[in-house]
């Protein structure tokens, strides 16, 4: 038995949100993002409010909102409306459009999608590549392609490049395993970033990147948990605020899970039997296409069991109390869910599961692009 230890890897990243004051070796960068949060999350104030809310000293906040002047992230508005006594405090906000984001979502089963978005997340253009079956080398040429397309799209300075895969994606943006794109340890990356001449680049498993969407953008309050289905089948999850990865990245991974015990379907993992076979956008159409029994809520209807045999192990452990899917609402909604719901309520505990709710996302096909506007966000500014 080998004795060579292994370094360990994080089952949680890091908090999307900063929360707190540090020790002085990361103050100031940990401080910058506390003014940027707060006035990301809020009305404008003035430094003075500044100090209140982050408790940081009023001359560490001036320093800072004069770095955040400079850079264009912070503007003034004017002086305040407040009728105190004295000089009118000058009054300051985050501006939304001192830089733009590409975010791309490749999970879908016939193209890639892509958006230059504002830091608030809004959609500003976009664009899509027909995927044609490709895998390997030549969806990475896709890949390449819309986000040049995009970035060149840019009016302001690009703040950095997000983007949704498919798949098991470590920490670093290499995607480890993406069967349906043919992709092992690909560096993604460092792909994209290196073709846009550096631009700042995260790369996150597509679901991941939705569950990030819900929580900054979407109605996610919570721990959470979002099940995209679109080429594949994934699982994005936040605890305590904190997205989590797993010991391999590959927390959230369901689509390749084998359901139930009565054989199944040839997955592209070369599993039988895996929920992706089940639910998956492709086996979902095939399976209706080829449906003789006369009721074509039938196939949704048992789709949508087996996601509650998937996901019932889930709730359990962790005490979700909302589920989130994200996917094609034609499909989703109705027959599906609704026995996703009646299966879970059938395999956990009513004292504690009964009340879970099983709901759509209201961002529809942008959630993945949001999500990975989010990644960049929280990556190179610290605000989500």
């Amino acid at each position: 038995m080998s004795t060579t230890p292994t370094a360990p890897r994080p089952s949680l990243g890091r908090a999307l949100r900063p929360r707190a004051k540090v020790l002085p070796e990361d103050a100031r960068r940990h401080n910058r993002s506390l003014v940027l949060q707060t006035l990301y999350a809020g009305e404008q104030q003035s430094r003075a409010d500044l100090a209140r809310s982050t408790g940081l000293t009023r001359v560490t906040v001036s320093d800072l909102v004069a770095g955040l002047l400079g850079e264009g992230l912070v503007v003034e508005t004017g002086p305040s409306s407040d009728a105190r006594p004295g000089k009118p405090a000058t009054m300051l906000v985050f501006d939304d459009a001192a830089r733009q984001v590409v975010g791309l979502d490749l999970s879908g089963a016939t193209s890639f999608r892509g958006a230059l978005l504002d830091l608030r997340g809004r959609v500003l253009e976009r664009r899509e590549v027909p995927l044609d079956g490709a895998t390997g080398h030549d969806a990475l040429a896709l890949v390449l392609d819309l986000a040049g397309q995009l970035a060149a799209l840019a009016g302001r300075p690009l703040l950095g490049v997000g983007i949704g895969s498919p798949g098991v994606v470590d920490l670093s943006g290499v995607v480890r395993s993406a069967p349906n794109l043919g992709w092992r340890d690909l560096d993604l990356r460092g792909e994209v970033s290196s073709a846009l001449g550096g631009v700042p680049t995260r790369v996150a498993n597509d679901a991941n990147a939705a569950a990030l969407a819900e929580h900054s953008f979407g109605a996610g309050e919570g721990d959470l948990m979002v099940v995209r289905i679109g080429h594949g089948v994934g699982a994005g999850l936040l605890v305590g605020g904190t997205p989590l990865f797993g010991s391999h990245f590959a927390a959230g991974e369901i689509g390749h899970v084998v359901v139930g015990t009565d054989g199944g379907r040839l997955c592209a993992c070369g599993k039988h039997g895996c929920l992706e076979t089940w639910l998956s956008t492709p086996n979902l159409h095939a399976q209706m296409d080829q449906d003789g029994s006369g009721d074509p809520g039938a196939v949704l209807r048992e789709a949508g069991r087996r996601l509650g045999v998937a996901l019932a192990p889930i709730v359990g452990a962790l005490d979700l109390a909302e589920i989130v899917l994200s996917g094609p609402p034609d499909l989703l909604e109705g027959d599906l869910a609704g026995a996703a719901i009646q299966t879970l309520h059938e395999r956990t505990m009513p004292d504690f599961h009964g009340h879970l709710t099983v709901r759509m996302s209201g961002l529809g096909d942008d959630i993945v692009v949001q999500g990975a506007a989010v990644m960049v966000l929280s990556g190179q500014l610290g605000v989500s």
